[in-house]
């Protein structure tokens, strides 16, 4: 059963950087998207950057040229520089593959919260 475990959350003024990592463990496909989702109360979850095993990454246009998205083998990181208040939610660690049909297996979430 494949689990993934998120670190890095937290209470940030706007301008601060932030990094979120996450660990994916169990059988894995090797070829697969990691990536990160956010979605605050009342809102729809936006898909916030994605990167492919190959090492293709894709980013929602509200965070690129802030945010970067990197992987080592399953683990995935989301640097966030220049958080702005807009950046408050929750955020998911995905693991996407194939396997007859699309499995997809998510994090527990963690909070950010962008406030002065």
């Amino acid at each position: 059963q494949e689990q993934l475990v998120e670190s890095g959350g937290g209470l940030v003024q706007p301008g601060v950087s932030l990094r979120l990592s996450c660990a994916a463990s169990g059988s894995i496909f090797s070829v697969n998207t990691m990536g990160w989702y956010r979605q605050a109360p009342g809102k729809e979850r936006e898909q916030v950057a994605s990167i492919l095993s190959g090492g293709g990454t894709s980013y929602a246009d509200s965070v690129k040229g802030r945010f970067t998205i990197s992987r080592a083998m399953n683990t995935v990181d989301l640097q966030m520089n220049s958080l702005q208040p807009e950046d408050t939610d929750v955020y998911y660690c995905y693991l996407r593959f194939w396997d007859s049909t699309v499995v997809t297996y998510w994090g527990q979430g963690t909070q950010v919260t962008v406030s002065s």
